[in-house]
């Protein structure tokens, strides 16, 4: 009982005291303290996914100090956290057209698990994800932070910004974790959050449909023999579940057996999956989650699929759309299906048109000899200086953005990105004043693939 007391006395007293000790490698702390730290960089990449990551290595192999802020716990984004482990695609018409270090970081996670890159020389038609490259999605989020670590990235997880202020020469950024409040000051800050959220924080103008593309929650099921199935019946309970309201027809594409035959992997829509806040991303984890729940019990009712079980599932649902920026120039369409060449191009995009909605997908693909190109103004919101985005919030209209949100354009986007940034901070310029002559030679320097104006 007296030690009893003693112990309820010292912690009360924990305030006062550092760390009281107790018994032998036991003590008190005092009430749990918020650190504070101040940074300063030279570049601030905020996201660290597909864009992101990439932005970064190309920034610190270049030679500048850089940090990436990171809210999740590990990079990658889609590719790692998605799930969408199938980047695609870096070649166009027999010839690679996104190269650089995406290409190599990509490389790096097949060669490492012994996989075998598609043969690119064999036209893909009309079935594209024949050119996207199957990785381990694990795998290659290991990888592309060792790079970045190499490369002198400063990487900063659990964090995200809660204010953004202009600075004479760049930016001053407040980001809240676990336990820390930071001050970031930088010269040159590159947005790759995918909804633009730090452009918006910026007081820049954000754009977005009141509609907008359904997410998915990437899966794997396993526990059946598909070849004995009886289909017709399966898809008879399948109408009368969707009749009684027990399934949702959207969730699945209202195909049940494409579900069956794929395993899962990417047949999911998550309707209005919305990832711009906590709340909007918890939403739409939650109905991801539940409709997968529902499906599987229903499953597990039908004659050879009782043994139906699930064998690996992303933590997260997977976002297609959210926001973009207003940036100087607006990519089109028209631009992006008539393959425009910009004056400022700095790298490509190869993508069929692709937009999800409740009744599924049907891409559009891109006439022959078609390859379209990323201007530096799409990638500027309009009024900033020492600022830029790469990624899924390129200013685009819709249509366009369902293709440019793709991991390969957006790999090529977040070199871009990151090399213009280096060069304005060296030479002390806003990226729309960095000549191309300079971005191009860049970017080629370190094994991007540049459009040829």
């Amino acid at each position: 009982m007296e030690k009893i007391k003693r112990r309820t006395a010292l912690a009360s007293l924990g305030s006062l005291m550092t760390a009281p000790v107790l018994e032998k490698g036991e003590f008190v702390q005092a009430p749990y303290q918020i650190k504070k730290t101040i940074l300063k960089t030279d570049i601030l990449v905020i996201g660290g996914g597909t864009a992101g990551v990439i932005a970064a290595i190309q920034a610190g192999r270049a030679g500048r100090k850089t940090i990436l802020v990171e809210n999740g716990s590990q990079l990658g984004g889609t590719t790692t956290t998605g799930g969408v482990a199938f980047p695609g695609i870096f070649f166009a018409w027999g010839k690679q057209v996104i190269s650089g270090i995406g290409w190599e970081l990509v490389q790096s996670a097949v060669a490492m698990n012994d996989d075998t890159l598609p043969n690119f020389s064999i036209p893909h038609g009309r079935n594209h994800p024949r050119h996207q490259v199957r990785l381990n999605g694990q795998l290659y989020a290991l990888l592309i932070e060792e790079k970045c670590v190499e490369a002198g990235v400063q990487i900063r997880f659990y964090e995200t910004p809660t204010k953004i202020t202009p600075q004479k020469n760049g930016w001053l950024v407040q980001t809240m974790g676990k336990g820390v409040i930071a001050e970031i000051a930088c010269n040159q800050l590159i947005d790759c959050t995918g909804n633009a959220f730090a452009t918006s924080l910026a007081g820049f103008p954000v754009l977005r449909e009141a509609e907008t593309q359904p997410g998915t929650l990437m899966f794997q099921i396993g526990g059946y023999d598909l070849k004995t199935l009886d289909v017709k019946l399966i898809q008879q309970r399948y109408q009368e579940a969707l009749a009684k309201g027990e399934l949702v027809k959207a969730d699945f594409r209202n195909n049940i057996v494409g579900l069956l035959r794929s395993a899962g992997d990417n047949i999911s829509h998550v309707l209005g999956a919305d990832a711009t806040t906590s709340e909007t991303h918890t939403v739409a984890n939650l109905k991801g989650r539940k409709s997968l729940l529902d499906t599987l019990r229903f499953l597990r009712t039908l004659p050879g699929l009782e043994k139906t079980h699930l064998i690996d599932m992303q933590n997260e649902t997977a976002v297609r759309e959210t926001y973009r920026i207003d940036g100087h120039y607006k990519i089109t369409h028209e631009d992006y299906v008539t393959g425009k060449m910009f004056d400022d191009s700095v790298s490509y995009s190869y993508y069929p048109i692709d937009v999800h909605d409740e009744n599924g997908v049907v891409p559009d693909h891109l006439k022959e000899g078609i390859v379209p190109t990323v201007p530096l103004r799409a990638l500027i919101p309009k009024n900033s200086r020492n600022f830029m985005v790469a990624g899924r919030c390129v200013s685009s209209d819709r249509l366009a953005n369902s293709a440019l949100r793709v991991q390969a354009s957006c790999m090529g986007m977040g070199q871009a990105a990151g090399a213009t940034a280096v060069l304005a901070n060296l030479q002390n310029k806003t990226p729309l004043e960095v000549s191309m002559k300079d971005i191009r030679q860049l970017l080629e320097e370190h094994g991007g693939i540049v459009p040829k104006v």
